[in-house]
């Protein structure tokens, strides 16, 4: 006890000890015309004290040795697009836009639509195996660090009729990152193990998009063999499980020696000053040789480019099957249908009425996380996910190609409202031909110009876009020319693109617990009959 005593006395020692301390400081403040208390004559407002607290020069002041701040300054014309065509054919087009940051990458007239001679899943291979070694790196990661050094990114894509690589990094790594590029492109090794690799991520792939419940991937391959059956834009894109064992290096080389060609391609950049552009290009593309130039390859499939155009035939593609649900939030097994007309190309002069059109119809899911303003007041969400409980999805399409197109609704529900979900549908795709009042063309126009400027903000769609067009057309024309056209668009377009829609055959493309799906006579007829399909009429109530 007198030990606890005693230790409780010293505590109270040291506190008054510390006290007294303060007192005497905080007398001393209060002296000190600098004292941040108060001043002299009692008042509380303080004052800045002029005691140096910190090593860092002040803030009133600027600093030493720094560049002149650049600002940028509104320009009274908009960039151009400037186009280069090399001496083997190799186009090099580019826009000079103001940022630290540039994209740059090449665009090219290939994709799984000219795999007609060989096993389809070339592409799909390809993908798969860019940014993979090269004649200058034999490593993945020495090209990953390449491109960290500019703080870069690289990407590579396929569609149907278009491979895409690309690369977004600091300008003043231009060079460095152009010659990544070519390496990527021009003079890949595909040494066996990569594609050995490659093959198991594809079959790894193809076996995870059958386990999920989103079925659109297998949808969009399943339209377009429907509606080009066997030609051009047809063939699968995602490469058929029993082609995986099939596609070796030596059939892979022989693809790209006759489709990846300099007259094939399109060099873009985005962000980059065009001569300098041009002469890394020329330096790291023409320069030097691809690696099917100089090794000997043995040639497996065609000794030519297939130069088919798409033929259009409509027809069924069904897969009956489960579909893995969502358990988690309470959703039911659904059934998944397609329904396809023949569209137009992006060369067409309906091209622009018929995006207006695929905006106007609209559409997206019962339980769609954009809220009201993610187009509510479309028809697909007004006439049908608004009217019949039990569709749980209807989106519009429009795909456009070089010298077609395929614009198709797809739609989901329970398996027991498989024909009431085609009836509906087929409806909606009847009324399309309805005059739009004012209002929805409007709206829908607004919609259309909106997305299509905030989309070119960014710097990899400018890229993309500058890419296809100047690879589809040797041009690219500017956006002010895009908005005019579509505000030029009349509600007569509107009716006479989609009766010439109408007038093809459709296709149809359906997965799931199909059973009771109707035939794709039945809906041709429903066509001719207002969207009313052959037999037993569909209630509102069922």
């Amino acid at each position: 006890m007198a030990f606890r005593l005693d230790l409780k006395r010293i505590t109270i020692c040291n506190l008054l000890r510390n006290q007294n301390k303060f007192l005497r400081h905080f007398g001393s403040q209060t002296n000190d015309n600098s004292g941040r208390a108060s001043n002299k004559d009692g008042s509380t407002v303080n004052t800045p004290s002029k005691e140096v607290v910190t090593p860092f020069p002040p803030l009133t002041e600027p600093l030493k040795d720094l560049p002149e701040v650049q600002y940028a300054s509104l320009r009274t014309e908009p960039e151009e697009t400037r186009v280069t065509t090399l001496s083997n054919g190799l186009r090099v087009a580019s826009e000079n836009r103001f940022g630290q940051f540039c994209t740059i990458g090449v665009v090219i007239d290939s994709g799984p639509r000219y795999e007609v001679a060989y096993p389809s899943g070339v592409s799909h291979f390809l993908e798969k195996l860019a940014f993979n070694s090269t004649l200058e790196y034999p490593e993945k990661d020495i090209i990953m660090r390449e491109l960290e050094k500019h703080g870069g990114i690289c990407d590579c894509q396929s569609s149907r009729d278009t491979f895409i690589y690309a690369a977004s990094a600091d300008s003043r790594g231009l060079d460095q990152v152009t010659k990544v590029l070519a390496e990527v492109v021009m003079r890949p090794q595909l040494k066996v193990e990569e594609v050995d690799m490659a093959r198991q991520s594809v079959l790894f792939e193809l076996e995870s998009l059958h386990m999920r419940p989103e079925q659109e991937p297998l949808l969009m391959d399943m339209i377009h063999a429907a509606a080009y059956r066997d030609n051009t834009l047809g063939l699968p894109k995602l490469c058929p499980p029993i082609n995986a064992p099939k596609i070796d290096r030596n059939l892979l080389l022989t693809y790209l020696k006759h489709h990846h060609t300099p007259q094939r391609m399109v060099v873009a950049g985005v962000g980059v000053n065009h001569d300098d552009f041009v002469k890394s290009v020329e330096k790291h593309f023409v320069e030097k040789q691809a690696t099917w130039e100089i090794e000997q390859i043995k040639n497996r499939g065609a000794n030519s480019i297939d130069s088919s155009i798409a033929q259009y035939t409509g027809g069924t593609k069904t897969e009956e099957c489960e579909i893995p649900i969502y358990a988690s939030v309470g959703l039911p097994e659904l059934a998944h249908v397609v329904i396809g007309l023949e569209g137009c190309s992006h060369q067409d002069e309906d091209f622009i009425a018929a995006c207006v059109l695929n905006i106007m119809m609209g559409g997206g899911g019962s339980f769609s996380a954009g809220g009201p303003g993610k187009g509510m007041y479309t028809r697909l969400y007004t006439n049908v996910l608004n009217r019949y409980h039990w569709m749980y999805s209807a989106t519009a399409y429009n795909h456009a190609y070089m010298d077609s197109g395929l614009f198709c609704i797809h739609a989901s529900a329970p398996p027991t409202h498989v024909r009431g979900m085609i009836e509906v549908i087929t409806k909606e795709l009847v009324n399309m031909a309805t005059a739009p009042n004012g209002i929805e063309l409007k709206r829908a126009k607004t919609q259309l110009q909106s997305m299509l400027l905030m989309n070119l903000e960014s710097r990899p769609v400018v890229f993309e876009d500058i890419g296809r067009q100047v690879l589809a057309n040797g041009t690219r024309k500017k956006t002010q020319h895009f908005i005019e056209s579509i505000e030029r668009i009349q509600p007569e377009d509107i009716q006479r693109v989609a009766r010439r829609f109408l007038s093809s055959s459709p296709s149809l493309a359906a997965r799931g617990q199909i059973q009771g799906l109707p035939t794709i006579k039945d809906i041709q007829s429903g066509i001719l009959q207002n969207g009313v399909l052959p037999g037993k009429r569909l209630t509102l109530f069922r």
